[in-house]
C-alpha cells in the first residue's frame, strides 16, 4: 500500500506527473472518441475550462508555470505497448476488439494537440480547439490537473505529521461510508471519480477500499488505467458532449431538434446491451423521452445525471410502461453528486422497481470536506466542455438550470425546440 502522506511530502522533484498516462481518462471518453473517428471526424471543435465556483481562485493558487509544465508533459504521452494490447485484446462489456483496428493505430500515433492559457484575473483560460477526436481527449486531464494542483497548493502548506493525519481522517472518513453501503444486499456501483479526484494516487486507494470493502457489488471503475492496473471492469458509456455537438452542428429547427436522436442511432449502429445507455438530460428529460423514438425504449437503460435523480428514474419508468416495455428489467444509473445517504435513500425507493446502479464520483474520490483548515480542499464544481463546434455554439440546458451553458439568445432558441418549460434550480456541490 503507497504511503501517500509521505508521497505528497516528498513532491520536491521537477516535475511529478499528475497526468501519467493518455488512458488516465475515463472510458466513456474513447468509447466517444471511437465513434467520433467514424461519423464526425473533420469537425472542429473547441473545449474550454469553466469553474463554477468563482470562489476558488485557480490562478492564485496555482503557479502558471507548474500548470504550463503538467499540461506538457500531457502533450509528450503517447499509448505504450501495454496498453495498447489491453485496448486491443481485453473484453469490455463482454465484447472482444471493442475498440477497431483503424481507431487504435490513430490511437497509438496520437499525441495530444495545443492548448491555449491565459489568466483572466483570479481564474486561468484555458482552451483547446481542434479536430473532434483529438481535443475531447483534453477533457479529462485538464480537470485532473487542475483539481491536484489546487489540492497541491494547500497540502504544501502542511507539514509531515499533519498530512498522515489528514490523509488517516479521510480514509476513515471513506470507509464508513462504505461500512454503511455494504448493508445494502444487492448494491452495485461503480467508481466515476477521475475528473475530480484528489489525485491519482488517491483515486487507486479509494477503489483498492471499495475493492476490499463491497467485493462483488463493486462494480468497476471508469479509470481505464486504474482498470487496467487493478484488473477491475471499465466502464462507463457516453455524455453530453455528443449531443451537444450534433445539436450545434444542426441546421434549423427541425435538424435540431432530431440531432439528440441522431447521436443514438449512430450510437446504437456500434453498441449493443450494457452500452445502450439513455442520457435523457442534455435538453430536458420530460421532452427528450416525450419525443423519444420507440425503438429507444428497447435500450437497457438510462443514467439520471441532473435535477431531481427521484423524479427522473420517476420519469423514465412511466416512460417504459407507457412504451410496453417492463421496468423491472431495466437499468437506472444514478451518478450526479451523489454520497453514502442519497445511494442508500435511491436504493430504497427504487430497488426491485428497477435495476439499479450507481456511479459514484467526486465524494468518492475527492471528499475532504472539513478535514483542512478554512475547509481548503473541499470539492468545487470545475468542468472542461465542448463550446463550439464548427464556430456555432453548443448549449446545455439539462434537468438543473444551474448547469445550463451556451449563449442567452440560443439557450431561449433551444428551450423553444425541446419544449422546456419552468425548471427546479438545485445547488450545483460538485
Amino acid at each position: 500500500m503507497v504511503d501517500i502522506a509521505t508521497r505528497v511530502h516528498n513532491h520536491k522533484w521537477k516535475i511529478d506527473p499528475i497526468v501519467r498516462s493518455l488512458i488516465d481518462t475515463d472510458f466513456y471518453k474513447l468509447l466517444m472518441c471511437q465513434s467520433v473517428f467514424r461519423n464526425k471526424p473533420d469537425t472542429t471543435v473547441t473545449f474550454s475550462l469553466i469553474n463554477r465556483t468563482a470562489s476558488v481562485p485557480l490562478a492564485k493558487m496555482i503557479d502558471e508555470g507548474e500548470l504550463r509544465e503538467q499540461l506538457d508533459h500531457v502533450r509528450s504521452l503517447s499509448l505504450t505497448r501495454g496498453e495498447s494490447t489491453w485496448l486491443r485484446g481485453n473484453t469490455f462489456y463482454g465484447q472482444r476488439q471493442m475498440f477497431r483496428p483503424d481507431f487504435m493505430e490513430w490511437f497509438e500515433n496520437l499525441r495530444l494537440p495545443p492548448y491555449t492559457l491565459e489568466r483572466r484575473g483570479d481564474q486561468y483560460e484555458l482552451t483547446f480547439e481542434g479536430a473532434w477526436p483529438e481535443v475531447m481527449l483534453w477533457e479529462i486531464p485538464a480537470l485532473s490537473i487542475l483539481m491536484e494542483l489546487r489540492g497541491r497548493a494547500v497540502l504544501h502548506q502542511m507539514g509531515k505529521f499533519e498530512l498522515e493525519v489528514l490523509y488517516a481522517r479521510a480514509m476513515t472518513k471513506l470507509w464508513e461510508k462504505i461500512e454503511h453501503l455494504r448493508r445494502l444486499p444487492d448494491l452495485k456501483i461503480a467508481d466515476f471519480g477521475t475528473r475530480r479526484r484528489h489525485s491519482y494516487l488517491w483515486q487507486d486507494w479509494c477503489v483498492q477500499a471499495m475493492i476490499e470493502g463491497l467485493g462483488s457489488k463493486f462494480t468497476g471503475t471508469s479509470n481505464c488505467l486504474i482498470a487496467m492496473k487493478r484488473d477491475l471492469e471499465a466502464v462507463g458509456t457516453n455524455a453530453h458532449e455528443l449531443p451537444m455537438v450534433y445539436s450545434a452542428l444542426a441546421q434549423g429547427d427541425e435538424a435540431l431538434a432530431r440531432a439528440p436522436y441522431d447521436v443514438l442511432a449512430d450510437w446504437h449502429e456500434e453498441h449493443s446491451g450494457n452500452l445502450r445507455i439513455i442520457l435523457p438530460d442534455t435538453y430536458g428529460t420530460e421532452g427528450f423521452l416525450r419525443n423519444a423514438p420507440d425503438w429507444l425504449a428497447g435500450w437497457t437503460g438510462i443514467r439520471i445525471d441532473s435535477g431531481d435523480p427521484a423524479r427522473g428514474a420517476e420519469t423514465a419508468i412511466a416512460w417504459w410502461q407507457s412504451r410496453g416495455e417492463d421496468p423491472t428489467t431495466k437499468l437506472v444509473i444514478f451518478s450526479d453528486g451523489l454520497d453514502e445517504a442519497k445511494i442508500e435513500e435511491l436504493y430504497a425507493q427504487f430497488h426491485g422497481r428497477v435495476k439499479v446502479s450507481f456511479g459514484w464520483g467526486t465524494l468518492l474520490t475527492n471528499d475532504f470536506r472539513g478535514l483542512a483548515k478554512n475547509d481548503a480542499l473541499a470539492p468545487f464544481s470545475l468542468v472542461c466542455k465542448a463550446v463550439a463546434a464548427d464556430g456555432r455554439p453548443t448549449v446545455k440546458l439539462s434537468d438543473n438550470p444551474e448547469k445550463a451553458m451556451g449563449p442567452e439568445s440560443e439557450i431561449a432558441r433551444y428551450k423553444r425546440v425541446f419544449g422546456v418549460g419552468e425548471q427546479e434550480r438545485m445547488a450545483v456541490v460538485v
